[in-house]
């Protein structure tokens, strides 16, 4: 075996799986399994088991990556949006990888599963191009893409509804929450959600470069900004033949809230959810988002080896405010005489603003000057 394929010094940990039965059963208590996936000492992620329809869908949308990713690039072309900044149709080597390289080891598609067209507004399209603009559809290059990427993105989305649902059940426990401000109603209102299909090119050789030894060699470390994030387990392929994982050091990895790295597994058929930072705030800290990435497969076996999958990142519209929720017996946080902010994704810093807003404290003293906290 290859010295680059080493594993990591790493716990693998099964992701909390709830069954849609149970899921879909709007009086079951699911508080204690939402907390232990979900809550401050969780890893930000659970999935969700025997979902009806969900194999085929997932089947049919991921045979298709490599197709997408195989087009001529005149082809791909026609697919670009860089008034979206390339949040919309085909995307490749537009994001930097850590090490500042542009990142040409994965393709994406971006398309709404929902609604071709969010928003006709030509202000909203203009301040928010990622989230407003126009599906980019390869009806004549691909015209299997979309009767496919469709029901699968909103299949997941609405087993992501059912899910914020018993979310805001264990979130808001004694909270004096509006009926219509919880995290399932915020999604449902939304019209800015966005599917991604991403392929990851075959490895040209086997020999480990500098980005491919890192931890995060196909996906960089993170934290997702949106509210949950619904992704289908990866398929991959070699010499267009579905293969296992050739390498069982490669996968998803998460950071936990005691800093351990932990490689997170969930089943072929199953959906994971992980939690985002906008959540994270609107839960005012009982449902926490966790730092997270994707290391590829080393050694002389995932040479020629291809990777396809499919993640769903539900958010609220792109103009939904955040009121503030007070529990009796918690601080309330005032950062001058604002009470209210724009939840807006494209500025990362606002989330942290939120996170004072909310009650939380910060290890930051700069942060800790501009708040003021009352006893409620």
């Amino acid at each position: 075996m290859s010295s680059c394929s080493s594993q990591p010094q790493t716990h693998v940990v099964q992701t909390v799986s709830i069954s849609y039965t149970q899921l879909k059963d709007k009086g079951a208590d699911l508080s204690a399994k939402i907390e232990e996936g979900f809550g401050p000492n969780g890893l930000g992620i659970l999935s969700i088991a025997d979902v009806p329809g969900y194999s085929s869908l997932r089947q049919n949308l991921l045979h298709l990556s490599p197709r997408l990713a195989g087009l001529s690039d005149d082809q791909k072309r026609d697919l670009e949006d860089p008034d979206s900044r390339y949040n919309f149709g085909w995307s490749h080597g537009k994001e930097k990888l850590e090490s500042g390289k542009p990142d040409t080891l994965k393709g994406s598609f971006y398309a709404n599963p929902v609604l071709d067209k969010p928003t006709s507004d030509p202000a909203l399209i203009q301040r928010y191009p990622s989230y407003c603009g126009a599906n980019i559809w390869p009806r004549s290059a691909l015209p299997e893409l979309e009767p496919a990427f469709k029901p699968l993105g909103k299949l997941i989305l609405e087993v992501g509804m059912l899910l914020a649902y018993h979310c805001d059940l264990y979130a808001f426990q004694g909270m004096k929450m509006l009926e219509d401000d919880g995290l399932e109603q915020i999604l449902r209102r939304s019209r800015c959600h966005k599917g991604r299909l991403l392929y990851y090119f075959p490895a040209k050789h086997s020999s480990c470069s500098q980005d491919g030894e890192s931890m995060s060699s196909w996906c960089g470390w993170h934290t997702d900004h949106g509210s949950l994030t619904g992704l289908t387990r990866a398929m991959f392929k070699k010499d267009a033949v579905e293969i296992s994982c050739p390498d069982n050091a490669a996968g998803l990895y998460v950071k936990s809230r005691s800093g351990q790295l932990v490689k997170v597994v969930y089943g072929e058929d199953e959906i994971a959810y992980q939690i985002g930072e906008t959540t994270e705030i609107l839960s005012r800290g009982r449902l926490c988002a966790t730092p997270h990435c994707v290391r590829a497969p080393l050694g002389e076996a995932a040479f020629g080896v291809d990777r396809s999958t499919f993640a769903l990142f539900m958010q609220p519209d792109c103009d939904t405010t955040k009121r503030e929720y007070v529990k009796s017996s918690c601080r309330t946080a005032f950062c001058g005489n604002l009470r209210r902010l724009r939840i807006n994704s494209q500025f990362r810093p606002c989330a942290y603003l939120f996170l004072l807003l909310a009650g939380f404290g910060t290890k930051s003293s700069s942060f800790r000057r501009w708040c003021i906290f009352i006893n409620s």
